[in-house]
């Protein structure tokens, strides 16, 4: 998706060769109309897999999620990272581990929200080392449902959460791969095939 990609080099910050900071337009100032195009591309991809649900994980896939679910007329679901009070026993629980914050959270989702009948798509903002998918990938299971597919906003494909799906038997469909992170400088899995033709 190319309009991604230019937010991406225009807008996103290098901070390391696995650290890619995206905080001005989605993940926490959201730039409102990249989001409507990013859930609109969603929506395209996935329009003929009856979707009825889309899942993803508070907070940075809330966005992305919230547009897509909208163009697919589905309800959204996210997993919460922190139980509420509220939240009584009835829920899925799964175990996500952060790559950026180094920390393994529950994240929990109620019961009444996704049954067997379901065909859920999961959203998340970054695949890395594919934790995030796996644990919403398991609620879905718990829940007895299926798994449409993944939409994945941006996918670092240097690292193996891809393949580790992949190799599941999961659809991922990612609007931005990177395949670098050097100097300060983005470069992009589609770049890198037109460069060596």
């Amino acid at each position: 998706m190319e309009r991604l990609k230019q937010a991406i080099r225009e807008r996103g910050n290098v901070l390391s060769s696995e650290v890619l900071k995206v905080d001005t337009f989605l993940n926490h100032q959201v730039d409102v109309e990249l989001m409507g195009a990013v859930g609109e591309e969603f929506a395209r991809l996935f329009k003929d897999d009856g979707v009825t649900k889309v899942l993803t994980i508070e907070s940075s896939g809330i966005a992305p999620s919230f547009m897509a679910a909208s163009n697919l007329n589905t309800p959204l679901i996210f997993a919460r990272k922190k139980k509420s009070l509220t939240m009584n026993e009835n829920v899925y629980v799964s175990q996500v581990y952060s790559f950026t914050k180094r920390e393994t959270n529950d994240i929990t989702v109620s019961k009444d929200f996704i049954q067997a009948e379901d065909t859920v798509l999961i959203i998340d903002d970054f695949l890395a080392n594919g934790q995030a998918a796996l644990g919403l990938i398991d609620i879905v299971k718990q829940a007895g449902a299926k798994v449409a597919g993944l939409g994945i906003v941006i996918e670092k494909s240097f690292q193996d959460g891809r393949k580790r799906l992949e190799e599941d038997g999961y659809r991922i469909e990612s609007l931005a791969r990177i395949h670098e992170l050097e100097a300060g400088r983005v470069t992009f899995v589609d770049e890198l095939v037109t460069n060596n033709n």
